[in-house]
């Protein structure tokens, strides 16, 4: 992932959506604010945010929530932020809304952050939100061959592989009470 050129700055003030935010043992995912992702796109540094984020996934995604704004709703995406520093590391989302009780999830964290578990942790938690919102069942992830750290992930969160072809594995996990 790279990191931006732009020089360091605030981020415009706005106000965080009111949803409620996720807590783990070291991190916190929050919704997203209308202001981060327009930072993310016209390149603000925002002091709260590691060295190296937004990485290229997160760009793409800033920039796909004005086509889908319920992905700035409860069900979601989120920044992941890291407790001890308090700084942004990472993305991490839910696809909403479902198809036929089936949601896909993405996330991301930045180079520097890499190899800590957080991934997992906030793979975890957004796991347990979604299969508790209404008219979920499964959750669900592809991911490219090329990338074995991202199947770990998923691993680690109790995703289940359960099929691939040439170019990408798609896990999978359900909710077993629906």
């Amino acid at each position: 992932m790279t990191s931006s050129s732009a020089p360091s700055s605030s981020a415009p003030a706005s106000s965080a959506p009111a949803h409620a935010d996720l807590s783990t043992e070291r991190l916190i995912l929050r919704s997203w604010s209308a202001s981060e992702a327009a930072a993310v796109l016209d390149g603000t540094r925002s002091k709260s945010w590691a060295d190296d984020f937004p990485a290229d996934g997160d760009r793409v995604i800033a920039g796909l929530f004005a086509r889908f704004p319920d992905w700035l709703g409860e069900y979601g995406h989120r920044l992941i932020i890291e407790r001890e520093s308090g700084a942004v590391v990472g993305s991490i989302g839910l696809f909403w809304p479902p198809s036929e009780g089936v949601l896909e999830i993405g996330y991301g964290i930045v180079a520097s952050r890499r190899g800590r578990g957080y991934a997992p942790e906030a793979t975890r938690a957004m796991t347990e939100l979604a299969l508790g919102a209404p008219g979920v069942h499964t959750l669900c992830a592809n991911v490219e061959l090329s990338n074995p750290p991202s199947a770990r992930v998923l691993e680690k969160a109790g995703f289940q592989r359960w099929t691939s072809d040439e170019t990408t594995a798609r896990f999978r996990i359900t909710n077993q009470d629906q």
